[in-house]
C-alpha cells in the first residue's frame, strides 16, 4: 500500500461509523458486525496493489515495470480514489442497511 494517510483515514472514519452504529441501535452485535464488513471493505479497497491490477489482464502474471509504474501513477488522480471511496460507502450503506 502506497498511502498510508489514507488506510488511517478510512480506519478513523470506520471507527466513528461504529460508534454512531453502537448509539443509534444499542446493540454490540451491529457494531461488530460493522467493524467486519468495513474493515473487509477497507482491505478489499485500500491494501491491494492496484497499479499492478491496472494493467493489462496479461500482463499480471510478471512484475510491474518502473515504467509502467511511472505511467500510471502520472495517469492516475486523486478524483478516482474519491470515486472509488464514495462508491464504497454507498455500497456498503445499502448491504449493511438495506
Amino acid at each position: 500500500m502506497a498511502n498510508d494517510a489514507a488506510l488511517r483515514s478510512a480506519i478513523v472514519w470506520l471507527a466513528a461509523i461504529i460508534v454512531l452504529v453502537g448509539i443509534c441501535t444499542l446493540s454490540l452485535k451491529k457494531m461488530m458486525i460493522t467493524y467486519a464488513f468495513g474493515m473487509v471493505g477497507i482491505a478489499g479497497i485500500l491494501l491491494p496493489d492496484w497499479d499492478y491490477f491496472d494493467r493489462d489482464f496479461s500482463r499480471w502474471c510478471y512484475p510491474a515495470t518502473t515504467r509502467e509504474r511511472a505511467t500510471l501513477l502520472a495517469q492516475r488522480t486523486g478524483l478516482k480514489r474519491l470515486v472509488n471511496f464514495s462508491f464504497f460507502l454507498f455500497s456498503y450503506h445499502f448491504l449493511i442497511y438495506r
